[in-house]
């Protein structure tokens, strides 16, 4: 958690149902110095990591009095490239066996996206880090002009929607990415998935969201413990 009072509140909570170990370290995905404090942390203190979930997420409700552009920028940076910036700082210390869940959205399919040529790019076996980076880039920038209509991009609802849609499209790829990556590096029965929880009750889903939190956490809870073999 970004938020220090926040997160240690939690950790307090789950100390009190008996999880005596859980340890809370203060992450702002946005900021690189504050993803380093935490590898340096974790490599210091436990040598490595056997499961790593992004959880972290953004959403613009449509009363939102921040500019557009900078909710654009915004939501790429926590939920696409918070996600890439972590997950690429912590692969050294993935251990043998370890399992990597990325949170995503129903409403990050490529079906979203309006233009053919975009699909293709997107779900593309041979995309790479750099590419696909570059796709998000175009994205603020036709946005930006004014552009993202007529290029392609998802269209419906609040703006908002359209900037979760194409992070979460990038996450989905990004995956994708990550999952060959570690097959190709040779890393041992490394398992790399994303997933959609579905509409939770939790600050970001709000109180009239279909499911509990325990209820959204059972998919990526399945995904962090699949066992060797596992897709």
């Amino acid at each position: 958690a970004r938020n220090v009072e926040l997160g240690e509140k939690a950790a307090a909570a789950l100390k009190s149902e008996g999880l005596k170990k859980v340890v809370f370290h203060q992450l702002d995905v946005t900021e690189q110095s504050s993803i380093e404090v935490l590898k340096s942390h974790i490599a210091s203190q436990y040598g490595g990591i056997d499961v790593l979930v992004n959880n972290a997420g953004i959403f613009y409700k449509k009363d939102s009095e921040v500019p557009l552009l900078q909710q654009a920028r915004d939501t790429v940076s926590v939920n696409f490239t918070g996600v890439f910036n972590v997950t690429k700082a912590l692969w050294p210390l993935l251990r043998p066996h370890s399992r990597v869940v990325n949170m995503s959205s129903q409403i990050g399919k490529l079906s979203k996206l309006q233009s053919v040529e975009l699909k293709e790019k997107f779900k593309s076996d041979s995309l790479e880090e750099i590419q696909l980076v570059g796709l998000i880039d175009q994205f603020l920038k036709d946005f930006e002009e004014g552009m993202h209509v007529q290029r392609g991009w998802p269209t419906g609802g609040s703006p908002g929607y359209t900037f979760y849609c194409v992070s979460k499209i990038g996450v989905n790829a990004l995956t994708k990415i990550f999952a060959r990556e570690a097959v190709k590096s040779g890393k041992e029965d490394v398992l790399i998935n994303t997933c959609c929880p579905g509409w939770v009750r939790t600050d970001m889903g709000g109180p009239t969201a279909t499911k509990s939190v325990e209820q959204g956490a059972e998919t990526p809870l399945y995904l962090a413990l699949l066992p060797a073999g596992g897709p």
